[in-house]
Parts: C-alpha cells; sequence; structure tokens
C-alpha cells in the first residue's frame, strides 16, 4: 500500500503553458493588504548535534519576518538563460518570491500574483529535480526557510467545531479541502524533491531538517485535506529513511501522537497515514526485536483499539498489530490478550473487525502461545457466536474457514470444544438467521469428524447441565407457589 505512495518521489511535475517564465520583484514600494505578513520561528539546529559556527546558525531561534507582496511583479530570467555562476542568486531571488503569502479565501484577488508564485515553484521544483546545479548551504538554509513560511500555518478549525456536530461519524463527515492548495502542492514537492535529492547531504541538511522541523511536520499530519497528509507522508518516511540520526525521535513523537489521541483528544486526521509509516518501519525492525519497540506495541498500539473513530484508521492498525507478531512469534499471546481486553461490549462494528484482526493475527501464531490464551480467548469467541447481530455470529463462524486456525483448534479441541458447545447448541435451537444457523452446523460436523466421542460427551454434559438447570427451576417455582400459599393462608 506505501509503495504507491513512495513512487511519487520519481514523478515529475507537469507544467503548464506559462511554465516558462520567471519573475521577480518590481521597484514598487506599494504593499498590498491581500498577501500577509508572517512572522515565525525557525531553529535551523539540530537539538543534540555538535555545534557549527554562528554563520550557520544565525537563525537558529530568530523570528522571520515575511514581508507583504508588492502589487506588481516583474519577470525574472530562467535557470538556463544564466551562467551556473550566477544561478544560486536567482535561485535565492526566486525563494524571496515564493515566501510571500496570498489570500486564497477571495478567488479573484491578487490572480496574477498567485500564478507568479505557482509557476515560480513549478521552476523551483524542476531545477532541484533535474541536479542542473548543487544548491548552496545558504540556499538550502534559504530553501527550508520559505517552505516553513508556507506549510507551517495554524490549521483551520476541525468542521465539527464548525458545525457542532460532534456526534457525527467521521467516515461521514465531507473531508477538508485547503484553499491554498495549487501552491501548497508544490511546496510539498519541492521539500520531497530536496529530501529524496541524490546532491542532499545529510550532514548539511540535517542542520535545518532537525527536530524542529520534524515536529512541526507532524503537527500538520491532523490537518483534514486528504492531500496534504498523503504528502506528509511520504515526505516524512523519506526523512526518516535518509536521517537515520532522527529516527528514535520521529518514532517518539509519534508515540506522543497516540497517547495524546488515545487519552486526550479522541480526534486527530492523520492516524491512519502515520500507522502507514510505522507499518513500513515495523517491517524493517531487526531481531532480536528491542525492548523499546515492544513497548511501542502494549503502551501505543494495543490501546489504539480503544477509541471510537477505530474505523478510520483500523486497516492500518491491524497490519502494524500483525508484523509485530509475524517479527517475533512471542508477541502473539500478548495481542490477543490486548484485544480481549479493549473488545468491544456493545458496539457490533467494531466487534466484526476485531474479529477479522484476530484472524490475521491468528495466521501467525504457533502451537504454544495459542495455548496461553485459547480459554478466555474462545469464551470471547462463544459469546460472539450467540450474537444476535448476525455479522458478529458469521464473521465468529468464518473462523473455522481459516485451515491454520482449524489446525490449532483441532490440536486442542479437548479445550476448546467444551468451552464454545453450549453456544454452537443455542445457536442451531435458536438463532433466527438462517445463515449462521448453517455455519454453525458446519462447525458442528468438523468437531464430530476431529473425534466423535469428544463430541458425544460434550453433548451428554451439555444434557446434564440443561437437566439441572431444568430441575432448579422447578424447584424454585415449587418453592414460590408455597410461599404464595402460606401467604394466602396467613391472612
Amino acid at each position: 500500500m506505501f509503495t504507491k505512495i513512495i513512487k511519487r518521489g520519481h514523478r515529475k511535475v507537469g507544467k503548464s503553458d506559462g511554465a516558462g517564465s520567471d519573475y521577480g520583484y518590481a521597484s514598487s514600494s506599494r504593499s498590498s493588504g491581500s498577501a500577509s505578513t508572517t512572522n515565525i520561528v525557525v531553529n535551523h539546529a539540530s537539538r543534540g548535534d555538535a555545534p557549527f559556527n554562528s554563520a550557520q546558525h544565525q537563525l537558529s531561534s530568530a523570528v522571520v519576518t515575511v514581508p507583504e507582496a508588492p502589487v506588481t511583479l516583474e519577470n525574472l530570467p530562467m535557470f538556463r538563460d544564466l551562467p551556473i555562476s550566477e544561478r544560486q542568486n536567482l535561485f535565492l531571488r526566486k525563494l524571496n518570491i515564493c515566501c510571500f503569502q496570498f489570500d486564497f479565501s477571495d478567488t479573484l484577488k491578487m490572480v496574477r500574483e498567485k500564478e507568479i508564485k505557482r509557476q515560480t515553484l513549478m521552476e523551483l521544483v524542476d531545477f532541484i529535480e533535474s541536479g542542473s546545479g548543487k544548491i548552496t548551504e545558504t540556499s538550502q538554509e534559504e530553501l527550508i526557510r520559505m517552505i516553513s513560511v508556507n506549510i507551517f500555518r495554524c490549521l483551520p478549525p476541525a468542521s465539527h467545531e464548525n458545525t457542532g456536530s460532534e456526534n457525527m461519524e467521521l467516515e461521514e463527515e465531507e473531508p477538508y479541502l485547503e484553499s491554498s492548495w495549487p501552491h501548497l502542492q508544490l511546496v510539498y514537492e519541492l521539500l520531497l524533491r530536496y529530501v529524496v535529492s541524490s546532491d542532499t547531504d545529510t550532514k548539511i541538511a540535517k542542520r535545518y531538517i532537525d527536530h524542529f522541523f520534524v515536529l512541526k511536520l507532524l503537527d500538520l499530519f491532523d490537518s483534514e485535506d486528504p492531500r496534504e497528509r498523503e504528502y506528509l507522508k511520504t515526505i516524512l518516511h523519506r526523512i526518516y529513511g535518509k536521517f537515520m540520526v532522527h529516527r528514535p525521535f520521529i518514532r517518539k513523537a509519534i508515540n506522543n501522537i497516540f497517547y495524546r489521541f488515545i487519552y486526550e483528544t479522541k480526534r486527530h486526521s492523520g492516524i491512519g497515514e502515520l500507522l502507514e509509516i510505522l507499518g513500513s518501519i515495523i517491517n524493517g525492525f531487526a531481531l532480536p526485536m528491542k525492548e523499546e519497540h515492544k513497548l511501542f506495541l502494549v503502551r501505543a498500539l494495543i490501546p489504539l483499539h480503544k477509541p471510537k473513530p477505530i474505523a478510520m484508521y483500523h486497516q492500518q492498525l491491524s497490519y502494524c498489530i500483525t508484523q509485530f507478531v509475524e517479527k517475533d512469534y512471542k508477541l502473539a499471546d500478548t495481542v490477543i490478550r490486548g484485544l480481549l481486553k479493549y473488545w468491544p461490549v456493545t458496539n457490533c462494528q467494531k466487534e466484526v473487525l476485531f474479529l477479522g484482526e484476530l484472524e490475521e493475527v491468528l495466521e501467525a501464531t504457533q502451537a504454544a502461545e495459542f495455548q496461553r490464551c485459547m480459554v478466555p480467548l474462545f469464551r470471547q469467541i462463544a459469546r460472539c457466536l450467540n450474537s444476535s447481530h448476525f455479522q458478529v455470529a458469521e464473521r465468529a463462524l468464518f473462523l473455522w474457514r481459516n485451515e491454520h486456525v482449524v489446525s490449532l483448534i483441532a490440536q486442542n479441541r479437548n479445550i476448546i470444544l467444551p468451552i464454545i458447545f453450549e453456544a454452537l447448541e443455542k445457536n442451531i435451537k435458536f438463532h433466527w438467521n438462517p445463515a449462521v444457523h448453517g455455519l454453525t452446523v458446519n462447525v458442528q460436523k468438523m468437531f464430530v469428524e476431529m473425534e466423535v466421542e469428544l463430541f458425544e460427551e460434550c453433548q451428554r454434559q451439555c444434557a446434564e447441565r440443561e437437566a439441572r438447570a431444568k430441575g432448579l427451576e422447578e424447584q424454585r417455582e415449587l418453592t414460590w407457589q408455597r410461599l404464595t400459599e402460606a401467604a394466602a393462608q396467613g391472612r
């Protein structure tokens, strides 16, 4: 799933008819109220890294002020029209143009200037992608500054905050689309090209793509625009792959986002995308697995089954959980008991999701780990078999269609069949859904074929329990009858 997105790193940005021109400032000193003045703190030094000279560190904690956009802009030459020695200066002038912010709430305001910035961004993307000139360290610093000015912003209020529809299901909400996306997309594309470029030296780049920059990127994952989250997912994964020094920090920062989502906010737009990144990361974990990774599974991934909007990210979560079990089969017992801990009681849709994930985990579970958790597991499955919601009962019965699960059950039938036998009998006698009834009959036949003597013994024990229960009920009714008669005589 993630591979398709990564391939975007090799896609070229298309050009419109006017992509061949370049623009710069006019000499006009007038300012326009249509463009905003932005203040942003940009920290260009990786925390914990060795110090570097003050000239390189001059923007460590400075406030970068973006000037207002001029009313008129003029053409600048294209990169190919200048000698290589002058291209770095032209590159910086183009970056300055792209620092200007525009008001996209009014589509008719400063249309020409917006188009000029868009075309300039496309020129910069092509320049970085072509590798026609290796950009200097100063240019890289200004590049990250320009990118920061454009993408690091206050996200608009969530749609439920605007409408007050707190109870609306997330999957039913219309996705929010960022009005400034024609510029934002190109800025993200530029950042992606810079990160994946073979000309980008990580020793230099990590001074600007530092912990502060990574944290601000992670904040943007809460954007409601799915297009922005897709770019962020690809870029963050590339940063994780290229900047090894940032890997522990990125994992810890994602951890903290999950904790805040689980225990505080209960709402976050980018949990699915973050889990997709983690799925790829988990796939690359070396064995034996570090204790840090196992704690992440127990403290963050398994509790992600608790929040109500799990349907929005369950597919990615299930993939991550299964990856852990496939990497280290001894974690199967931990995962299954974790699922049982957060098993939904009244939400049938979540139960169906849990049963599907349970089957994937059991697929990677070996006999020894299965035996450790099979008693509480099949007590829960027995409850699912008798669910009045036919999809839950049907999904539980589908476990017997999985050959590996059936083999695990067959090896431990002496313990499992007595746990679920009564649930199977109730389904055959009382369940309203014919499909559930038919599947239950098939499961009973499988147990008969495994060991007919065991099945008959369970049948006998079940009949004895029913007879005892019936006797107790009759005795209770007789006692109440005697009490009623005694009360009547006492009057």
